[in-house]
């Protein structure tokens, strides 16, 4: 095949891949100023190595070869994590419970997230024509994400959320989108404990399974009759920012991507940035570490010690998101400094011949504010509104 073919061909499977995602150059002048990083962090690209380099050190030269590259990036990442289970082809979907809220129909659903597993979760779907836009929201507990009112009782996950100080406040994500006309789906932690997730017979990380599961999510949405299957995002604070960023970075039918103060690179410096811990990419048959930062005595374990140690960085799974967008909203746990790590990705989209497609905001403390939140919501409008 000659150079332009080939070159067509990456170009339409790129158009593909971002669906029906609006042009950088319609960006809001509200939201331009996230797109660019800080003067001090402008072109530094840190100590990370660049995504545009194959693993033997050949750099990406042409853009016949991104594709090769990509396919790199992602093998890796799943070979140290381990391998996904078979992808449902059509995820079962149970309504346990309707009722109405406004202009909105919530269904408490049963969904199928894995072969036979089934998971509790939350549909609302605003009333409004035509096929809509779909926004995931994952997090600890569905309950949180839809600010539950309904008469059952509050249990596990959900009953510490909203109802330990305002630990719940501003994390109705999936409510405060249907009310901008989204659709949404709302799961929790498999087995209802983040800190021992429920993997069955599972063999991967726990992290990498919760994107699995997301991708399933994805699947089941794009199958609602209601959803424009092109126009699905994901959005996830904290844990479900952890969750968000690797469900959007390994399952590339997520057209955007919302990641709130997750932790967007190892940090081992910062404890809320704890992918070494068991119920992320620590988790080792051989090994139980104490929970906690990591010391000369409570050492690294799992594919975490391995992927850390031989210098990777999750800035790799970043550059798998170009050219879909995505924004970090960030709080203590990403600050502005996290442009070095992003400029990474905004030179992957840039060599694909694409700009704003990388965005931060920032704010001070962990907890998503009014502000932050207002945000996060304007960008999906962007880029997932018809």
């Amino acid at each position: 095949m000659n150079v332009l073919a080939t070159r067509a061909l990456l170009i339409a499977a790129m158009s593909a891949a971002v669906g029906s995602v609006r042009a950088a150059d319609e960006i809001p002048a509200a939201l331009r100023p996230f797109f660019t990083p800080p003067a001090e962090f402008a072109g530094n690209f840190g100590g990370y190595a660049s995504p545009l380099k194959f693993n033997d050190g050949r750099p990406v030269s042409a853009l016949s070869q991104w594709p090769g590259r990509r396919v790199e990036i992602l093998k890796y990442w799943h070979e140290q994590m381990g391998p996904w289970p078979e992808m449902l082809a059509r995820p079962k979907v149970e309504v346990v419970e309707t009722h109405r809220r406004g202009d909105i129909t919530q269904h408490e659903v049963n969904i199928e997230v894995a072969p036979g597993v089934m998971q509790h979760a939350f549909l609302l779907i605003p009333d409004r024509r035509g096929s809509r836009p779909a926004v995931l929201v994952p997090f600890y507990a569905p309950e949180v994400s839809v600010a539950y009112d309904g008469p059952k009782p509050l249990t596990g996950q959900a009953k510490k959320m909203m109802t330990t100080g305002e630990r719940g406040k501003g994390r109705d994500f999936a409510l405060a989108l249907a009310r901008r006309g989204f659709v949404t789906l709302s799961i929790g932690t498999p087995g209802d404990d983040a800190y021992k997730p429920a993997l069955g017979a599972v063999r991967c990380q726990p992290l990498s399974y919760m994107a699995y599961i997301a991708a399933n999510c994805h699947t089941a949405l794009a199958q609602r009759p209601e959803v424009d299957p092109a126009r699905i995002g994901v959005i996830g604070h904290s844990y479900g920012g952890k969750w968000s960023m690797f469900a959007s970075c390994l399952w590339d039918k997520f057209a955007c991507a919302v990641w709130s103060d997750g932790g967007v690179v190892f940090d081992e410096k910062r404890s809320a940035v704890n992918y070494w811990e068991p119920w992320y990419l620590g988790l080792d048959p051989q090994v139980t570490r104490k929970p906690g930062v990591v010391t000369a005595t409570n050492g690294r374990t799992g594919p975490y010690k391995k992927v850390f140690e031989s210098g990777h960085d999750l800035h790799e799974l970043h550059a798998l998101m170009a050219p879909r967008p995505f924004l970090v909203s960030g709080g203590s746990e990403d600050g502005p400094a996290r442009w070095i790590a992003l400029n990474h990705a905004a030179a992957v989209n840039r060599f694909l011949g694409y700009e704003h497609r990388v965005a931060m905001t920032n704010r001070e403390k962990h907890p998503p504010t009014d502000e932050s939140n207002e945000q996060a919501y304007s960008f999906l409008e962007h880029f997932l509104r018809p």
